[in-house]
């Protein structure tokens, strides 16, 4: 994997830690099964690795952005430090450019982490996490989970069934 890939970049919410709908309270954060595993594996072979997530609660007035920092620190002291974190706050009636399925957040990563997009795995649980990473050109990898729709499993290059799984597809 270290030969093809500098970089992993993770969707937060069902793939890296349980989704709780606009989770505003650190409390209730709870690592995927394998998730440390797979973060500690990734690190230990010196590839960086950032978090993207579409945080919508923030611009529907549903969590602060304070609130989602909270979290983000909590997922943190539980999995590690991330060399970025980007979050798109817009609703998605915003029509935004970073909100995923759009590359937005995806090349922001990237470009913080000083790595070529062909030269970037994101895993994600949904469509839109497969779709932002081919956009931004990016290696996709979906972990589907009960929220994934059937169609997005079909049309995703590579699926794997946890994150451990999905990390061991890249070699």
């Amino acid at each position: 994997m270290d030969e093809l890939f500098d970089a992993v970049l993770f969707d937060r919410d069902g793939t890296l830690i349980e989704d709780v709908p606009y989770n505003g309270d650190p409390a209730r954060v709870t690592p995927m099964p394998g998730a440390r595993e797979a973060l500690d594996t990734l690190r230990a072979r010196g590839l960086r690795t950032g978090v993207i997530s579409n945080q919508s609660g923030i611009g529907r007035g549903l969590v602060t952005a304070t609130q989602v920092a909270l979290v983000n620190a909590r997922v943190e002291e539980l999995l590690g430090r991330f060399g970025t974190w980007q979050i798109c706050p817009h609703s998605p009636e915003a029509g935004c450019a970073c909100r995923k399925p759009a590359p937005g957040m995806v090349l922001a990563a990237c470009a913080a982490l000083n790595v070529s997009p062909a030269r970037t795995v994101l895993v994600g649980d949904i469509g839109a996490d497969v779709e932002a990473a081919r956009a931004a050109g990016a290696v996709p990898v979906l972990v589907p989970t009960p929220v994934t729709r059937a169609d997005e499993v079909e049309r995703a290059p590579r699926t794997a069934r946890d994150l451990l799984s999905a990390i061991r597809t890249l070699r």
